[in-house]
């Protein structure tokens, strides 16, 4: 039985653990910790936990679990998802997985030296939307892919005490939703790029609330991919792969739970395929069990995580941006 606990009463816990743990029966949640005492116990009672601390020292060091989520700021994934290795749990960690590449190094250290599963929570990549997406990319029936765009968009406007809005922890369109098509693009070709250029917006100085990134990858194709939490932005979550024989178009890879679909046309001929509306989250859980359990290797492992935030930071300082973790 993997037993939970988890660090902050944050928005995303009820959709990204509390839901799927209700669906598995390999797993349940023990305690959660917040600072504000008042906030834990309002967490837990609406979510049935049982135990609730104001420190998460305490969690860490609560013998009763045996693995950690950890969805707190950005700035804070390093430190207490370290002690949480160190202290013998299992860690499921919220994107972005760290600050920088450097801090991932060292938390997929970490993770190394224990022997534990340490997991970067890119959900979608588990959903079969995507594993059809990469096994339809691979199997060459698009041709010589020439062409890939990538766009998550969420219209604001965040307010500027946000900490998707403050530098110190972390904040920044990339950070919090541009992640995810650069991860795409990253997953559906199966390459790193050997050149990349970036344009951004910024909201407080250095934070960025649009970003778009050009890459170009050995294969010879061409990535743009996009991340806009401007106010007015429309609600965008798509990848399309363009190729000598055809275009993929993947509908909502991102939260799949709401519709989604796969528009593949070669030669003409357009077919489109539908997929479970179970949520990514579940599928995630599924696999952070499956590592746990039995040792296999997690397709958001920590080095995959490093590879991640290698990209993010390439990109930062493509469009003229500090990586995050650098002091201003």
């Amino acid at each position: 039985m993997l037993t939970f606990g988890t660090l902050g009463a944050a928005k995303i816990a009820p959709g990204a653990l509390i839901a799927p743990v209700k669906e598995n029966d390999n797993v349940t949640i023990h305690c959660v910790a917040a600072r504000d005492r008042v906030r834990a116990e309002s967490f837990a009672k609406e979510h049935g936990i049982p135990m609730v601390y104001d420190d998460y020292d305490a969690v860490i060091e609560d013998e009763t679990i045996n693995c950690l989520y950890n969805p707190l700021p950005i700035s804070a994934h390093k430190e207490w998802t370290i002690k949480a290795l160190r202290a013998g749990k299992h860690v499921l960690c919220e994107k972005s997985f760290a600050l920088n590449a450097t801090e991932a190094q060292e938390m997929a250290d970490v993770g190394k030296e224990t022997g534990l599963v340490l997991m970067d929570a890119f959900h979608y990549r588990y959903h079969p939307i995507f594993l059809r997406a990469r096994e339809i990319y691979s199997s060459g029936d698009l041709g010589d892919v020439h062409t890939i765009n990538a766009a998550f968009h969420v219209g604001g406007p965040i307010p500027e005490t946000d900490i998707r809005m403050i530098y110190e922890t972390g904040g920044g369109v990339t950070m919090d939703i541009g992640c995810y098509p650069i991860s795409w693009v990253r997953h559906i070709t199966a390459e790193e790029p050997v050149e990349v250029s970036a344009q951004a917006e910024t909201g407080p100085e250095n934070v960025d609330t649009w970003l778009e990134a050009t890459m170009k990858f050995e294969s010879g194709a061409t990535a743009t991919t996009s991340g806009d939490m401007r106010a007015g932005a429309k609600f965008t979550a798509v990848l399309r792969v363009e190729g000598s024989k055809g275009t993929m178009v993947v509908n909502n890879p991102l939260v799949p739970q709401m519709g989604n679909s796969i528009e593949l046309t070669i030669d003409g001929n357009t077919t489109t395929e539908e997929f479970p509306r179970r949520p990514t989250y579940s599928y995630q859980l599924d696999a952070f069990v499956d590592a746990v359990t039995n040792g296999t290797t997690p397709l958001t492992n920590a080095d995959d995580a490093v590879q991640q935030m290698a990209l993010i930071d390439r990109c930062y300082e493509a469009a003229g941006l500090p990586r995050r973790g650098t002091s201003i």
